[in-house]
């Protein structure tokens, strides 16, 4: 799509870095410069101003990362678009059938009414819930991480959903200031809502998280 647009050497495109390397390297595929801008801390999407402050006249793309199910802005980020002349193209995670959503939506509203010590997700409009994440709050990443052993060792499965932010990687790294990439790729983690899981199942990940989350310290 950047191609067909007339997208290449020269160009800079405005990405993500919380996330998978695909979009960047579709960028540097396209012979453009991809140019990483910081995200929302509760959408985990493009945050609006940071695109804004990202934009050069060298600019001729931003490419939109929907998120964990959560959609992001587009209104906002279409009208940053629009007054710069820019292509916005969005990148969406694969849809679900309804039940399937309607079952993960049931036990993510679950979890936000039981989960203690643990920073449950925005719902938001139209979130499908592909991935539940909670924020561990504490220190950073070495807090997250003994939690989820913890947690693992108590027989619930869970996983760190962005290990490493792209701008981190060695053939992207990058000299810019990313806060909330850098304490969101430190603090969350995914916990499981799929809709195979049953009432048991949603009793043993409250269980095993409430009987750490109140070790931790609250993040504010």
């Amino acid at each position: 799509m950047l191609r067909a647009a007339g997208v290449g050497v020269g160009d800079e495109v405005v990405v993500p870095a919380f996330g998978n390397v695909e979009v960047a390297e579709a960028v540097v595929l396209a012979g453009a410069l991809p140019v990483f801008a910081d995200i929302d801390p509760l959408t985990y999407c493009l945050d609006v101003a940071a695109v804004e402050a990202a934009v050069t006249p060298r600019t001729a793309a931003v490419v939109v990362v929907h998120r964990f199910g959560r959609p992001a802005d587009m209104v906002r980020l279409l009208g940053v678009g629009e007054r710069h002349g820019l292509l916005v193209l969005q990148e969406g995670e694969s849809e679900a059938p309804y039940d399937e959503v309607a079952q993960r939506r049931q036990r993510a509203a679950y979890l936000d009414m039981k989960l203690r010590g643990v920073r449950t997700p925005e719902a938001g409009v139209g979130h499908t819930y592909q991935q539940y994440v909670v924020r561990v709050p504490g220190n950073g990443r070495p807090d997250r991480d003994a939690f989820a052993r913890a947690v693992r060792a108590r027989g619930v499965e869970c996983w760190v959903p962005v290990k490493t932010p792209v701008h981190r990687l060695p053939e992207y790294r990058r000299c810019v200031s990313l806060p909330e990439t850098e304490r969101a790729a430190d603090e969350t983690l995914a916990l499981p809502v799929d809709a195979s899981l049953t009432k048991r199942d949603m009793q043993r990940t409250v269980g095993a998280c409430n009987a750490l989350g109140g070790l931790l310290e609250p993040a504010f």
